[in-house]
């Protein structure tokens, strides 16, 4: 069994278009605040006090096209189509599901959904 730690380059080992997109989200989470970046075997994640985004790899679980999942912790539901799928697993926070195939979609609009997301976390 592999003990390495889990890193981005990692986690998207032979997934150069998921990688690609994830640079992305990563640059608009910077611009976005100071946060931690957590790799895990499952996702990666931006915490500030608790997590607000989160990057997965659907081909990881499910025979899937989709090269990436944005999934945004909101404190309301948005109710956009835009999301995959939107999710209520606590009080207060909504798991908002973005399905990403190309970059052309983290626009401004996803921008604005991740500061929200960001400040609700704080």
């Amino acid at each position: 069994m592999n003990s390495a730690p889990w890193t981005v380059e990692r986690y998207f080992a032979g997934a150069p278009n998921a990688l690609e997109l994830y640079r992305t989200v990563e640059r608009m989470a910077a611009g976005v605040g100071p946060h931690e970046t957590r790799v895990s075997k499952s996702q990666i994640s931006f915490p500030r006090h608790r997590g607000y985004a989160y990057c997965w790899r659907p081909d990881l679980y499910v025979k899937s096209t989709v090269p990436l999942v944005l999934s945004l912790a909101l404190p309301r539901n948005l109710g956009s189509p835009r999301f995959k799928q939107i999710v209520h697993p606590a009080a207060g926070i909504w798991m908002h599901h973005l399905e990403l195939a190309d970059g052309t979609q983290l626009d401004s609009e996803v921008l604005g959904w991740m500061r929200e997301a960001y400040d609700s976390a704080g």
